[in-house]
């Protein structure tokens, strides 16, 4: 049986920032500028994975 969770954690591991920059891009398209209640749960999803993938600066002045 495969474990069919959506894209967690592991994944932002595997994915670099701009995939996943790139499928909240496609996401707006297709939603055509207005995100439905499943959509936006995706994009906070989203979200949450490229903030984990993103390279992050600790050299604040």
């Amino acid at each position: 049986m495969l474990h069919t969770m959506s894209t967690t954690v592991e994944a932002a591991s595997e994915r670099s920032a701009a995939e996943v920059n790139e499928e909240i891009r496609a996401l707006w398209r297709r939603s055509g500028g207005t995100l439905t209640t499943e959509q936006r749960e995706v994009y906070q999803r989203l979200v949450m994975e490229w903030a984990t993938a993103a390279p992050h600066s600790d050299t604040a002045a």
